[in-house]
């Protein structure tokens, strides 16, 4: 599993729905690492179907090394939001990151749905992220590093997702577009990003809905909980982000998953609204003239056999440190034609960085051009300077930027792409 690290010593998570399932996992993981957890959930009692208060969780918290404050909260009355804020504030001297992860969920027909049951699902899930984010930003403010993180999908908008179960994607989606907006709105002050797994999660609101043999189809909270904690230990400009557990976990190294499995080598129930990959989706929108609401939070190329990948992993292999140091760039590649999607070279940061996407620092440099023209130019068959004089390459942002690449290219030569 991801291994703590510590980075959140001393942090305070305000989670809401921490008594149980995911966001308890989420609040044991920061607690190995000595965070402060606000608690923040409704079950002050033990229900009789669903194990865990908000006391029996403080308890896990602090054994894990963590220190808790659990306050009883519904989050669609402003005032007991209010309050469990303010004695966050009072408790441990601010708040450094917002979880939102309380969530309802009844996945019937339009007709079949009570209306109790829609307002439920738009008050906690929808309402309740808007409301508990807007009193929370204040504070996140003052934070050296803030971070909300929403428990919801990508903005998926194939038919098969509403048709069975519109009020719940609806909430589910509001969700989303908190991180759609607040993300652009609190840039540079806040990172907003959600997360959602690729399978099927055992919690006991699963269990609930499918009983044991769909429990055996599903991963453990724990891989949620990894997958959460690597985005929180990103810097605040990794924001905007629509993750998927599995896809950032490989980005930190981890290649076994059966280790998050309830029942491993059983064959497992993929989640909803993920019938196709984000980038994917976002070509599939570019191709028909729309703007995608979102780019792959992916910052390293997923496997593949296609020219553009194979140019993007020599390029991975070729960069280092002294060619960081030397070029302090970032650029951004829009490809058109057979292999159309947008790519990032990132020459500015660290040791360097390659991947699908935006990157997460607005580049300097933007090169838009056919993907056989991108493939030809950095083996070295089509000079830039010609590329561009023809026209078949159209740059935007640091000229002098953009003739440093030249250097990176003919270490690709040479690597004989």
């Amino acid at each position: 599993m991801l291994q703590n690290t510590g980075k959140l010593a001393g942090c305070t998570l305000f989670i809401t729905g921490a008594s149980r399932g995911i966001g308890k996992a989420i609040a044991l993981k920061a607690a190995r690492d000595g965070a402060n957890i606000v608690i923040a959930a409704k079950t002050a009692e033990p229900h009789p179907k669903l194990p865990g208060t908000i006391y029996t969780a403080a308890q896990e918290v602090e054994a894990a090394g963590g220190k808790a404050l659990p306050c009883i909260v519904d989050i669609r009355d402003e005032k007991q939001v209010g309050d469990a804020v303010q004695k966050a504030v009072e408790m441990f001297g601010g708040i450094d990151i917002l979880v939102n992860n309380a969530s309802a969920i009844n996945l019937t027909g339009t007709l079949e749905t009570p209306m109790k049951k829609v307002d439920l699902m738009l008050g906690v899930n929808m309402r309740g992220t808007y409301m508990t984010s807007k009193l929370v930003i204040p504070h996140l403010l003052k934070s050296r590093s803030p971070h909300i993180l929403n428990l919801s999908p990508p903005l998926n908008l194939n038919p098969v997702w509403f048709k069975n179960h519109t009020a719940y994607t609806m909430a589910k989606y509001g969700m989303s577009m908190c991180v759609l907006g607040m993300a652009e709105e609190f840039r540079g002050q806040i990172a907003v990003n959600a997360l959602w797994p690729k399978t099927a999660i055992q919690t006991a609101a699963m269990d609930m809905l499918g009983g044991e043999e769909v429990g055996k189809q599903c991963r453990t909270s724990d891989i949620m909980a990894d997958a959460a904690y690597a985005i929180l230990t990103q810097p605040k400009e990794y924001t905007g982000r629509f993750v998927v557990d599995e896809d950032i976990l490989r980005e930190h190294g981890i290649q076994d998953f059966e280790q998050y499995a309830v029942q491993p080598g059983h064959p497992l129930l993929p989640d909803f609204f993920l019938d196709e990959a984000p980038e994917v989706l976002a070509q599939q929108m570019e191709q028909h003239g729309a703007t995608p609401a979102f780019k792959s939070s992916s910052s390293t190329p997923p496997p593949s056999s296609g020219p553009i990948e194979s140019t993007f992993d020599v390029i991975k292999g070729v960069i280092n440190d002294d060619l960081v140091k030397s070029t302090q760039g970032i650029y951004q590649f829009d490809l058109s034609g057979e292999h159309v999607g947008v790519w990032f070279l990132d020459l500015k940061s660290g040791s360097g960085a390659v991947g699908r996407g935006q990157p997460a620092v607005k580049a300097d440099v933007i090169m838009t051009m056919d993907s056989t023209d991108f493939s030809k130019m950095f083996a070295g068959k089509l000079k830039p300077t010609m590329a561009f004089m023809s026209g078949k390459l159209r740059i935007k942002g640091d000229m002098t930027l953009a003739l440093k690449l030249e250097k990176l290219m003919g270490r690709m030569a040479k690597a004989k792409l």
